[in-house]
């Protein structure tokens, strides 16, 4: 059974994109900083059938991520996905939140990479994907520092793919527009009043030329897409899943 390492996986997309591979027959290995957020994912996966391990994992510190990567064989899919958002423009954007971000989003992805690419090398090929988003290339208001981290994930994503095609491994990103996640309904709970939160929500739905929200499995199935072999002539390449926000605004 390969292995399919799942960065974030103890809520929403995370979730979902290993309760997908795990559909495909791949073990789960659940690096999450969320321990009991990766104990439910892992719960659902084995209820489901699946084979998956919860290793708590910070992928913003680099010991952790070594740690975490030498308690398991050579991975054959990586999938980079846990994040941390960031309203504000530059101005209010303080250093402190701007290295935030960094730790999570950037050195984080790097972290991964850094100690997953040499064993798929080791074991002969493997397949990266890269949770990017719509503000990795389009200028999106109030989110100067979390469109600077995800403009250098779409980098590191193409900078793999051109360095290891060679090596058997696939590099590819995804990018969506806004998803319905329990952050969205953290944001709006933290953020507006009870009464006002229909009336946000419908805007932030109709932001998306398609009228509403992608869902977790919706972004999940297009992982899993690319982890498969159908998708085997796929590598350097970036999949917007934002509902027409890219092409249709």
């Amino acid at each position: 059974m390969s292995i399919a390492v799942v960065t974030g996986a103890g809520s929403g997309i995370g979730r979902a994109i290993a309760l997908e591979l795990s559909s495909q027959g791949h073990e789960i290995i659940i690096l999450e900083v969320d321990e009991a957020g990766g104990e439910e994912s892992s719960a659902l996966i084995t209820k489901a059938g699946g084979t998956a391990r919860v290793i708590p994992c910070d992928v913003s510190q680099t010991e952790s991520v070594r740690s975490a990567f030498e308690q398991f064989g050579p991975p054959h899919i990586l999938v980079n996905n846990a994040g941390v958002a960031s309203v504000g423009n530059v101005e209010e954007c303080t250093p402190e939140e701007l290295d935030r971000i960094y730790g999570v989003n950037v050195k984080g992805m790097y972290h991964c990479l850094h100690f997953a690419i040499p064993r798929m090398v080791e074991a002969g090929g493997g397949c990266v994907v890269n949770l990017a988003s719509v503000a990795s290339y389009l200028g999106i208001s109030e989110r100067f520092a979390y469109s600077m981290s995800k403009g250098a994930v779409l980098s590191m994503t193409m900078s793999i793919a051109r360095d290891y095609i060679d090596q058997g491994i696939r590099s590819n990103c995804v990018c969506p527009g806004r998803v319905h996640t329990p952050f969205v309904d953290g944001y709006l709970e933290k953020n507006y009043p009870e009464e006002k939160r229909p009336e946000i929500f419908k805007t932030l739905s109709e932001w998306q030329p398609i009228g509403r929200m992608g869902t977790p499995e919706e972004i999940a199935g297009m992982v899993g897409y690319l982890t498969s072999k159908k998708a085997a002539f796929i590598t350097g390449s970036a999949f917007e899943i934002d509902g027409g926000v890219t092409n249709l605004r």
